[in-house]
């Protein structure tokens, strides 16, 4: 057999002639030239040849972006040619001319297109060197945190909640690794003795600061909307209300911005299912001094009230909830294997207990016609899995449709929560006389 020896210098005047090719193409913005190079004429070059070219063409590309971007991005020729050299690209382009590229592209997609999944995937690709500073792609905790979260934000626009996990769990890596954590604003008095240079200085530091409280706020955001989308209610009601005080941090977030916040954290709590640690969390948002301004917001009008009645043990009544189920999110309406939605069962299963607490036995029927929800069946199916997983203390009688309730040590509980309330009642007037007192 014979062996094909192609000259070195052929093989270099080809390569050459690709990259002047390439050059000016970009230059002219001579699309389909750069479609025939990165489709049909590469094919012939061996794949060290190939991510020359293609880190010449993300070089020059990216260094005549005023020129060649953002129109090029809108020919489906010259996307095509991007995701080919994208993928073949040598261990190093320098300047990070890749990564550059993706950050254009990204924003692209987002502000021009509204095509987030796109954008996201984009970014995905970003590389991120965390160990040797040195390294053109090396990038420090908050730039790569930053990267994930952009790309959580981007897949929650298009409840993408799978992929948003993804990458919202590697940000949160990188948060607990660095030990990045909020930071409270210093007091401007306590730098003025400072000379020039130490305020330029401090300066600094609270801008890096703040910077990183934004970042901060946003992971947390995301990371709530994602175990609010997965319906995992009760923990996605705790970072919501963590969300909510974060004017103790920054002044960064509108008032208006945390007030929903706080009544994200109410939807959530009240979609919750009944435990301790719901009930911990009705308490923690009952006692929030905002909890009354969100009676002026159309979204959260009925939440206030809702959550009294839930954290006091009264009954909900129908025309609460509807109103009140009016204002979730079609993930929050989801229809259950008993037939109830979410909210209809966390309200029938907290009217439940209420009505324990008035009542030693009650028939089904009027069981379903006091709490205004379902009718007497369905309350005997949702008494019988309360009796069964401990939630509520009583015993059925399928013969008489009897539903009997047996008080229990942990009732004194009730006591100690009703001289809760009346201590917190009082506290409540007495900021009342004040006030009057004061104007």
């Amino acid at each position: 057999s014979t062996t094909l020896h192609i000259p070195l210098n052929q093989n270099n005047t080809k390569m050459e002639a690709l990259t002047q090719t390439v050059s000016t193409a970009i230059r002219t913005s001579d699309y389909p030239a750069l479609s025939l190079v990165f489709t049909s004429q590469w094919q012939s070059l061996g794949q060290g040849e190939q991510r020359t070219l293609a880190a010449h063409f993300i070089k020059s590309a990216v260094a005549a972006s005023s020129t060649f971007f953002p129109a090029a991005f809108q020919s489906q020729t010259i996307l095509s040619v991007i995701t080919a050299t994208l993928d073949h690209l040598p261990p190093i382009v320098e300047g990070a001319a890749d990564n550059t590229l993706r950050q254009l592209l990204f924003e692209y997609k987002v502000n021009e297109e509204d095509d987030y999944s796109t954008a996201a995937r984009i970014l995905s690709g970003v590389r991120m060197e965390t160990t040797d500073t040195s390294s053109v792609y090396y990038m420090s905790p908050i730039e790569r945190c930053d990267v994930f979260v952009k790309v959580a934000e981007c897949y929650l626009e298009e409840d993408l909640t799978v992929e948003a996990e993804g990458a919202v769990t590697k940000a949160g890596t990188i948060i607990e690794n660095s030990g990045i954590t909020f930071v409270k604003n210093d007091d401007d008095d306590e730098n003025n003795n400072d000379d020039d240079d130490d305020d330029g200085n401090n300066n600094k530091k609270n801008k890096t600061d703040e910077q990183t409280m934004t970042l901060l706020l946003r992971y947390k955001s995301t990371y709530a909307r994602i175990l609010d989308a997965n319906r995992k209610f009760l923990p996605a009601a705790t970072k919501y209300h963590d969300l909510s005080t974060a004017y103790l941090y920054t002044d960064a977030i509108e008032e208006d911005d945390l007030l929903v916040m706080l009544g994200k954290a109410i939807t959530c709590a009240i979609l919750s299912p009944n435990s301790a640690q719901r009930q911990r969390v009705l308490g923690l948002v009952y006692k929030d001094e905002r909890l009354q301004q969100l009676d002026s917001i159309p979204q959260f009008q009925s939440h206030s009230s809702v959550l009294t009645k839930m954290y006091l043990n009264r009954i909900v009544q129908k025309q609460e909830l509807e109103q009140f189920e009016s204002s979730l999110a079609d993930h929050q309406k989801a229809i259950m294997a008993d037939g109830l939605t979410i909210v209809e069962r966390g309200v029938l299963e907290h009217n439940m207990v209420a009505v324990s607490h008035l009542y030693t036995s009650i028939y089904f029927s009027q069981l379903g016609d006091l709490l205004g929800v379902i009718d007497g069946e369905k309350a005997e199916k949702v008494a019988a899995k309360m009796i069964t997983d401990g939630s509520l203390t009583g015993s059925i009688d399928e013969m008489e449709g009897l539903l009997y309730f047996h008080p229990s040590a942990t009732d004194e509980s009730s006591l100690l929560r009703w001289d809760e309330t009346i201590t917190t009642f009082c506290g409540q007037l007495n900021k009342v006389t004040d006030a009057v007192r004061a104007s």
